[in-house]
């Protein structure tokens, strides 16, 4: 059977009698009046461990949010990829080529005129996928830039088509003109 710790210190000679009935007194004395409410309990292993609980909190919380922040840009991520594939037009072998800026370089694509109208009119939008350049429609590249801005290189504004009813559509009106 194993000794008790006084016991121990008694037996290895660390102590001696005396002082372990003098500590033995005192711990009695103590409980004595922390049951009366005369002396205050020592809590503080108590209060050591709820405040290492509440780090421990803290610190799972905060390794959670990191992790749904990580699974939720990795859903981005597949949902930007879907877009892009299913709605991007198909590559063309063409000898002309429209010319964009993308990180202050300027890059080129090949297109046909339909395409470089579509373009700077703002029906059409060029993306980054793949280490390469697509086109897509501009309803696709309006939710891809709602999820991640930067992977949208080129979304001109959308200029209005005019009215095939217009009687003035014969009539520019100049870009200087002054009211």
């Amino acid at each position: 059977m194993s000794l008790s710790l006084r016991d121990q210190l008694l037996k290895a000679g660390l102590v001696n009698e005396k002082q372990a009935k003098q500590a033995t007194k005192q711990k009695q004395k103590q409980q004595r009046l922390e049951n009366k409410g005369q002396a205050e309990k020592d809590d503080s292993q108590r209060q050591a461990a709820l405040a290492a609980q509440a780090e421990k909190l803290e610190r799972d919380r905060e390794l959670n949010r990191q992790q749904q922040e990580k699974a939720e840009q990795k859903a981005r991520t597949a949902q930007i990829k879907q877009l892009i594939e299913s709605s991007r037009l198909p590559k063309l072998t063409t000898e002309d080529y429209y010319n964009f800026v993308d990180d202050k370089k300027v890059k080129r694509l090949s297109v046909n005129a339909m395409m470089r109208d579509k373009l700077s009119r703002g029906s059409l939008g060029i993306v980054r996928h793949a280490g390469g350049y697509e086109v897509i429609p501009r309803e696709a590249a309006v939710k891809i830039q709602e999820r991640d801005p930067r992977r949208v290189v080129l979304l001109n504004t959308q200029t209005e088509e005019p009215d095939a009813d217009d009687p003035y559509a014969a009539y520019k009106v100049p870009d200087d003109l002054m009211w």
